[in-house]
């Protein structure tokens, strides 16, 4: 292609100065002469590249009618004609527009007004007219059709990164698409980014770039629009406001564009950084493709932590629609009150409204974003979209039970399986952990014809009637009725305050107490059962050597061992992805739940063939959720969620990065009497300068917590220990952020 002797054949122009310019779908050049400047953009021939520049044409035409405003004005060609084409190429020249590139100069309030006024008129103009050419353009940068940016996601690298945008293309599909058809459409720019406007004297002059127009929902143009205002700022939802109401005032707009302008802010970060991934593996040293990737990236990662609710208000704020009054709190306590019982406990003392939650974070109905630290049933993250589409495609297909033959349960079966030792070979599904609690329990006296279970101090496994009995933190507890004859009760071998010097001799002290109380009842236990780090008990993990030497004890004498990894399992400890694997032994049956369904209820126990077929002789085992299809498919995806995001090495980078800043702060606030745990499953546990428990710190501290925006909780048999163990979404980030507000918080309460 020799452009010199296409601008002379076709427009008469000699020694022009030609300057290559980036582009996605065309060819342009910069054409300087000594009185014009011009743009040259050369296009594939194509029937359907024609007949789309001739439609563009036709809008620049009536878009010329905006006096105040300049537009690429297509100059003709010696023979009268705005397309001109070879046998390969279709060429066509434009004007030059004079002015300051958005992205180069600083975002007024005045110029933000002058832009909304802007994209408004130009809107406006453009609402009366239709063309079939271009109401058939289909493009992955129409946010109509966001869902073909997809195919993009496999060109990111980052895993958390893909993680992120697949959330966003879920929350798409579960707030955008069923409103569409609701969505007044029209022919928009498409593409009013900060690359394409330009300014002079802090007010919008024109724009440029055509080549993505479609026919769309009118909101997306300015969903596109505040995206690239939005990013680089320190406050994006203000700089979005001028943008907005200036808008409104030209082309008012409806609360349903307001309520999902969020959500597809989120769509274009999402398709940008889709594109310019796959753009890079073409053309690797763009800038032009590049040059938004890592603030729409920044933008994107800030964006999820803004509370939906939030942006919805400011929105609408700015468009000059009242903020409707969300449920006063104590309107709404009043109602829980009459319906539940006060026995169901509420957090903090300013309890929280929740709305909506993601990762590691909790939207609540007032606009604020909660950092959550210790909802660790959620594991993998809220709302992660790769457990919510399992479960979604699951129930929307089969759900029933375990009396029929389905995929779901005998891969789930095998993946789970295959996470313990070869003896550890058959699984009894359940719906929570305190069914699975009770199972075992009821599997272990079949098996052992025996009834007496020995249970650790401050134990918790679960709220059956079964599971409270061998829960000493529920029995002992006031008005709990305390421990039934069949209970043997071991003190908590909790190292921190014992006295010893370390693990060694406090698993000789306390395992030795054990034994004698095994000793006692000699031939008489059917089971012991330790949660590896007794999370009710303070965060304690059991010292090295304690269950080496009560498991052969336990056996000796007929009975069974079991561990209660409800809390702990499934990666969570970072090292080891189950807890008794720190303690160098194998039980002989294993209680899970909480994070095995990520928030979906499921529960089971795992046992060898030998007690499992014991419990085979009896009357039939059923469980109308166990083991149901929807429940096999979450725990599947969770399993696959946890080895493909590496979230158990996560875990213990995370963790140790995290007991590192904690040990920092202890330095400076004695009040800090332990650091202890795995991973992310940590316990804090406050003092008063003598080392005596200190409820009333604890208890504040996690209240001015709640106050921060950041979610803790106590626990212990003192209530004063702070449990740490977030969605393992936790970044060293929020550790850091953590860290930094409990060394603020502590310095004030001792102080005061």
């Amino acid at each position: 292609m020799n452009l010199p002797s296409v601008l002379k054949k076709y427009y008469s122009l000699d020694n022009a100065m030609i300057t290559p310019m980036e582009g996605y779908a065309s060819s342009n050049f910069r054409i300087e002469l000594k009185e014009h400047t011009y743009v040259l953009k050369v296009y594939e021939k194509t029937r359907k590249n024609e007949s789309v520049l001739k439609a563009e044409n036709t809008i620049l035409e009536i878009l010329s009618k905006l006096a105040d405003y300049e537009f690429p004005n297509p100059i003709k060609s010696i023979d009268g004609k705005f397309l001109e084409s070879d046998e390969n190429s279709i060429y066509r020249l434009l004007s030059f527009i004079e002015g300051d590139f958005l992205i180069d100069i600083r975002h007024s309030d005045t110029l933000l007004s002058s832009f909304g006024t802007f994209l408004a008129r130009m809107d406006k103009e453009l609402s009366n007219h239709s063309d079939i050419v271009v109401n058939g353009i289909q493009t992955q940068w129409d946010l109509k059709h966001f869902n073909l940016n997809k195919k993009y996601i496999d060109f990111i690298e980052n895993r958390n990164d893909k993680k992120l945008l697949s959330y966003f293309f879920l929350q798409y599909e579960e707030i955008v698409i069923p409103e569409a058809h609701r969505l007044r459409q029209s022919i928009i720019h498409n593409d009013p980014n900060d690359l394409n406007v330009l300014a002079a004297n802090n007010e919008i002059a024109g724009i440029i770039d055509f080549g993505d127009m479609c026919h769309s929902w009118l909101i997306n143009e300015l969903a596109i629009a505040l995206t690239y205002i939005m990013m680089n700022k320190e406050s994006p939802l203000e700089c979005a406001f001028p943008v907005i109401q200036a808008y409104n005032k030209v082309l008012p707009l409806k609360l349903l564009e307001l309520d999902i302008l969020y959500y597809l802010v989120a769509a274009r970060l999402c398709t940008s950084v889709c594109n310019s991934a796959y753009a890079k593996t073409i053309k690797p040293k763009s800038d032009y493709i590049t040059i938004s990737e890592k603030p729409a990236w920044d933008l994107l990662r800030r964006w999820l932590r803004i509370n939906p609710l939030k942006a919805r208000d400011q929105f609408r704020k700015a468009a000059g629609y009242k903020r409707q009054p969300e449920n006063i709190l104590e309107e709404q306590l009043t109602r829980r009150k009459k319906h539940l019982s006060t026995s169901l406990s509420l957090s903090y003392n300013r309890p929280i409204e929740m709305y909506k939650s993601a990762f590691q974070y909790m939207y609540d109905i007032d606009g604020n974003t909660y950092l959550d630290a210790y909802n660790n049933i959620m594991l993998a993250g809220h709302c992660h979209p790769i457990v919510v589409r399992a479960g979604q495609r699951t129930m929307a297909r089969l759900n029933t039970n375990t009396r029929y033959i389905y995929e779901e349960l005998l891969s789930y079966s095998e993946k789970l399986l295959a996470k313990f030792p070869a003896k550890l070979n058959k699984v009894f599904f359940v719906n929570s952990g305190s069914a699975a609690s009770d199972l075992a329990y009821r599997m272990a006296t079949t098996y052992t014809r025996k009834r007496k279970i020995m249970v650790l101090e401050h134990g918790y496994h679960g709220n059956t009637g079964t599971g409270i009995d061998m829960s000493h933190y529920k029995y002992s507890s006031k008005g709990g009725g305390g421990a039934k004859d069949h209970i043997l009760e071991v003190q908590l071998p909790k190292v921190y305050g014992s006295g010893f010097s370390d693990e060694e001799e406090a698993a000789n002290h306390f395992s030795a107490l054990a034994i004698e109380q095994i000793t006692r009842n000699n031939n008489e236990i059917a089971a012991f059962i330790a949660e590896p780090i007794v999370g009710c008990g303070g965060q304690v993990p059991l010292p090295v050597g304690y269950l080496e030497r009560i498991y052969p004890k336990i056996r000796s004498q007929g009975g069974v061992c079991i561990s209660d990894e409800v809390q702990v399992g499934f990666g969570r400890l970072g090292k080891n992805f189950w807890g008794y694997e720190f303690y160098n032994v194998v039980p002989d049956m294993i209680i899970l739940g909480k994070p095995m369904g990520n928030g979906h209820p499921i529960g089971a126990v795992v046992t060898t063939t030998e007690i499992a077929s014991s419990f085979e002789t009896g009357p039939e085992f059923f469980s109308s959720f166990g083991g149901n299809p929807v429940s096999c498919a979450i725990g599947n995806a969770v399993l696959d969620v946890i080895e493909s995001e590496g979230l158990q090495e996560h875990a213990q980078e995370v963790g140790s990065y995290l007991k590192k800043c904690l040990t920092e702060l202890q330095k400076e606030y004695p009040e800090i009497g332990d650091i202890r745990g795995h991973g992310l499953f940590i316990g804090v546990e406050i003092t008063d300068k003598e080392g005596n428990p200190n409820t009333n710190l604890a208890v504040n501290l996690v209240n001015a917590l709640r106050e921060n925006f950041i979610l803790t909780s106590t626990d212990g048999p003192f209530n004063n220990v702070i449990k740490i163990k977030p969605p393992l979404a936790f970044t060293e980030n929020d550790a850091s952020l953590l860290c930094t507000s409990i060394g603020q918080i502590l310095k004030h309460l001792i102080k005061s």
